[in-house]
Parts: structure tokens; sequence; C-alpha cells
């Protein structure tokens, strides 16, 4: 048999259900996986909560695992069982034991790179990679600003940038993200909401202020976020941990300086292969040099998927976070 995570109806943690459940049979095109480590996401909390509707109820959360192929479906080519792969797209059901997908989602994994790395570090990687070299290159010594610095996807951010001689400030919300953050490369750190972030920023760029804003927050921290840049400078909103942000005026892109604001996804840069190929090759070569390293910071059972989620939501995690089968 296998086991995956459910939930019925959205609302909290609490919707989660450890359920029993056939193995799947592969379709055309698809490859059915046995999944050994599963990558935890804040993104996870907005599809259980409704935030981001599913098609249909019940229904299984998760776009990132790594594991081995366990068996092919009809016209599937350059794979073979046992190859061990990883995905970061594609149809939700991640959190499962055994799951299929449709294989132009699947990686195949560099020999150097074990499941646990692949789960941690595949969509948070393929993010900080659009979002450093897609949506903004940043130039060396440029300074940017990046919220949740601590995080899974902000502590490989803070290494990514290093590596290309970018000066990240890291927004972080205690003295000891603060530390961490800095010990994976940021360039500073303002704790925020206790230090005046603007004011900060304007310290720490003598006066010039940012170019681009990484926000990851939303609603909480949209307007200090654009008092955060400089005139013709660049917001990028890539998460609503706060919330969504709605009802915006656009007339306070011109009072705060002509600024532009875009709102990314991966799923956009990933949704063709070339663009997915593109995205792995520069994280995987990332990986390779010892520029990024995985700093696995929660690890829990599939099972309790339910605890896992209030930890994040609760602000408790530091770095990656996994669920194990």
């Amino acid at each position: 048999m296998n086991h995956r995570i459910e939930f019925s109806h959205n609302g909290g943690p609490d919707v989660l259900r450890w359920v029993e459940c056939p193995v799947p049979a592969p379709g055309p095109g698809e490859l059915l996986i046995h999944q050994r480590a599963i990558g935890l996401n804040f993104v996870d909390t907005y599809v259980r909560s409704g935030l981001y509707p599913v098609a249909a109820l019940p229904a299984c959360l998760g776009s990132e695992a790594a594991g081995t192929v366990q068996a092919l479906g009809a016209g599937v080519e350059g794979y073979a069982v046992g190859d061990r792969v990883a995905y970061a797209d594609g149809p939700p059901g991640a959190y499962a034991e055994l799951r299929t997908l449709p294989a132009r989602h699947a990686l195949r994994l560099p020999d150097a790179i074990d499941f646990e790395t692949a789960a941690a570090l595949l969509l948070k990687g393929l993010t900080v990679q659009y979002l450093l070299q897609r949506t903004y290159r940043p130039r060396r010594d440029e300074i940017v600003l990046w919220y949740a610095a601590a995080g899974g996807v902000g502590l490989l951010a803070c290494q990514w940038a290093q590596a290309l001689g970018v000066r990240l400030i890291g927004v972080v919300g205690s003295d000891a993200k603060a530390a961490q953050a800095r010990a994976a490369g940021a360039w500073a750190t303002v704790v925020w909401p206790r230090e005046n972030l603007p004011a900060r920023v304007r310290e720490l760029s003598q006066g010039a202020m940012v170019k681009v804003v990484y926000d990851s927050v939303g609603r909480d921290s949209f307007e200090t976020s654009l008092d955060c840049l400089a005139p013709f400078g660049l917001l990028v909103s890539f998460g609503n941990a706060s919330g969504p942000v709605t009802g915006v005026d656009l007339g306070i892109l011109a009072r705060k300086g002509s600024l532009y604001v875009t709102r990314p996804t991966l799923h956009t840069h990933v949704a063709t292969r070339a663009g997915l190929e593109q995205g792995a090759a520069a994280l995987f070569a990332q990986i390779a040099s010892g520029a990024l390293h995985a700093h696995i910071g929660q690890r829990w059972p599939l099972a309790e998927a339910a605890a896992a989620h209030r930890a994040l939501e609760a602000r408790q995690t530091t770095g990656a976070s996994l669920l194990l089968p």
C-alpha cells in the first residue's frame, strides 16, 4: 500500500490527514516515483488554506521531492527504473510515499547530490536563480534588500549573492536569525520590525537606497519595501507570508519615485523544459562549485506534516525543512 497527506477542505494545519491509498499506476508520459525526501515550502500553506485553489478535493499537497523511478508509463523516454530524480514543479502530490509525475517535470540528479540535498535545494534554488539571474540581475558590489534572509530561500540567496559579489542586506526577525544570515553570506542584516528598515537601508547605502527589493512577506511589508527603493527601483514581490497585497493605488509608485513592481513565479520560469533545464544547470553548477550548501534546519516524518506546517507558519523554522516518508 501507499500513504499520503491529503485534505478534504481548506483551513489550518489540522485539515491535513495521513491516509492509506493505492499505489498509483503511471499513465502515458508519467513516472512512478518512490519518494525519499520531500521539500516543505511556504507555498504549500497557501494551497492548504485556499489562497491558491486546487482543482478538486480531497487533494494532496506538495510540489518538490526527490527519489527513485520505480516504473515508467507508456511513451516515456530518457529515464529508466532506478534513476535518481528530483522535481520542483508540476501537479501537486509530493506529500506521498509513492506518486506519479509527468516525466517532463523530473530532473536527473547528479551523483554528488543526495536526496535530502535535492529536496532541500531544488525548488528554493530554482527560485533564487530566477530572482537573481532573470527577474533582476544585480551587478557585483550592488546592494540589494532581501526579506526572510534566514529562511530556506533566504539562506540560499545569501550564499548565491556572495558568490556573485553582490552585497545583500538580509531582513530577519531576530538576532539569532541575523547571525544565521550573516554566516550564510549576507553583507548586513536588519532585525525588522524592531529596527526602522528604511532608515537602516539609507544608512547602509550611504543615502542611495537600493535598486531592488526582494520581498516574500507581502501585505505587511509592501509600503516599507517601497520606502527602501531608490527612484526607478524595482520591488520584486515573490511571496505572501503575511497575506497578499490587495487594493493598491498605483499612484503610490509615482509618489515614491516612479517605482516598478513585479510578481514573478517559479512556475512561469520553468513552464518549458528549456527554462527548467536552464535553471537547474545554473543551480547544479553553484552546488558543484561549493557556493551553495543545504542548511536543513528541520526534519519531520511525513505523517507529521500538520506539525511541520504549524512550525513553518509560526516562523519557528530556519533554513530548509524536509518531510521524510
